[in-house]
């Protein structure tokens, strides 16, 4: 994932893209994360606790990019116990009969906003597959560690309907008109990916 550097940062980080190299998501700096419309008033954020996934490119401008992630819909945590139980339930996510959340990168596309790129892919939800397009942001310039290893991170949005993914419940407001809970979702994921040092060549 994802993003045109300046041509000074690509100039330094030009190495790195010789030849496609898998990075890894790290799950204890990357979060998953959604924000809905409650009672048509105010607005709820919530987050899923678990993601795994991986990342690799060959090209600077990141047009051959693949991206496979998987979040653990039993981790989503919106700091209210009952709700978090509803969502989990099968009136929402059903997370013992779909206990994932993924999305598979297709194709990447040029984004109208400078200094991102549009992500093409499948999102699986649900039980539920459906084409979405996420706005990248990244990745930043890669960051050199002292054993060799690489980091680099990115962020992405995308907005969904629920209902296209068969997350149909909801509640009528009767008296003052609407729903309780919207259905258009935001979804926000921030990636902070690794890469392994290479391997030393036995002597």
């Amino acid at each position: 994932m994802l993003r045109n550097l300046v041509i000074a940062a690509a100039l330094v980080a030009a190495p790195a893209f010789a030849g496609a190299a898998e990075w890894t998501v790290d799950p204890a700096h990357s979060t998953a994360s959604f924000t809905v419309k409650h009672m048509m008033v105010s607005t709820v954020r919530g987050e899923f606790g678990k993601m795994t996934g991986t990342a690799s490119w060959s090209k600077p401008d990141y047009s051959d990019a693949h991206v496979d992630v998987t979040i653990d819909a039993s981790t989503i945590d919106t700091r209210e116990p009952k709700r978090d139980a509803h969502l989990r339930s099968p009136d929402f996510f059903d997370v013992a009969k779909f206990p994932t959340l993924t999305f598979k990168s297709k194709r990447v596309e040029k984004a109208h906003e400078k200094g991102h790129v549009t992500l093409v892919g499948d999102l699986t939800m649900h039980g539920v597959t459906k084409e979405v397009a996420l706005s990248v942001d990244g990745p930043s310039p890669i960051l050199k560690q002292p054993n060799g290893g690489q980091r680099v991170g990115a962020s992405a949005t995308t907005t969904v309907n629920r209902k296209d993914f068969g997350l149909n419940w909801n509640k009528p407001l009767e008296q003052a008109g609407g729903v309780l809970v919207s259905d258009e979702v935001n979804l926000d994921i921030n990636l902070e990916l690794s890469k392994k040092p290479p391997m030393k060549a036995e002597k």
